[in-house]
């Protein structure tokens, strides 16, 4: 049995995204887990070559996508299914996780003082880019108006299919958390500059 399963079109999504980059016959999906925020596990999903996968590494081929678990994360993962939603405001890539962290894998509260767009910013430099550092991007922080912040993703996340889910279950989930006074984060990065864009640039 698949220590993680993906819906059809959730599959057929990812080899969309798939086939727009360069030698797309060597990528795999990878899932992983990037760190946790309010009781729940936050997650990255991107597309680098299969051969960076250990020997310890899961690797289930769905269809020929084949889709990557690394061995530090397959407890966590145990049961998980990737799905895709249309939602307008919260589409693309999800994930449906059965397990949740232990108490003790808690992280300790940050320390988090001054004005809210500085707030918002300790976020993004002290447990945002950590996280996704380690794949190759990055978030910055660009505005923030009334209760909106707008960040705009840098690095692998540049024109990646996969972004909105580190931007809906990790980026946002992580700044709400910690600024209550934002109540939503906004992507305006030109997606239309990496090399697989999947949605319209955002309105600056």
């Amino acid at each position: 049995m698949a220590l993680v399963s993906i819906t059809e079109k959730a599959r057929e999504k990812v080899e969309g995204f798939r086939a727009g980059v360069a030698d797309s016959e060597t990528q795999a999906m990878w899932v992983e887990v990037t760190g946790i925020q309010s009781g729940e596990f936050t997650y990255n999903l991107s597309l680098k070559p299969l051969a960076q996968a250990s020997p310890d590494d899961s690797v289930e081929d769905f269809g020929g996508l084949p889709v990557v678990v690394p061995a530090r994360d397959a407890d966590a993962l145990r049961g998980a299914t990737v799905d895709w939603s249309d939602d307008l405001m919260r589409g693309g890539l999800t994930i449906d996780n059965p397990n949740t962290p232990s108490p003790s894998m808690q992280p300790p509260p940050a320390d988090l003082s001054g004005p809210v767009p500085q707030r918002v910013l300790q976020v993004i430099d002290r447990q945002i880019n950590p996280s996704i550092a380690m794949h190759g991007g990055s978030a910055q922080l660009v505005a923030v108006e009334d209760a909106t912040a707008y960040v705009r993703l840098g690095g692998g996340c540049v024109g990646c299919g996969m972004a909105t889910v580190t931007l809906s279950q990790g980026i946002e989930v992580a700044i709400k958390e910690a600024v209550p006074e934002i109540t939503s984060v906004v992507d305006v990065t030109d997606h239309a500059s990496g090399t697989n864009p999947y949605y319209e640039p955002a309105k600056k």
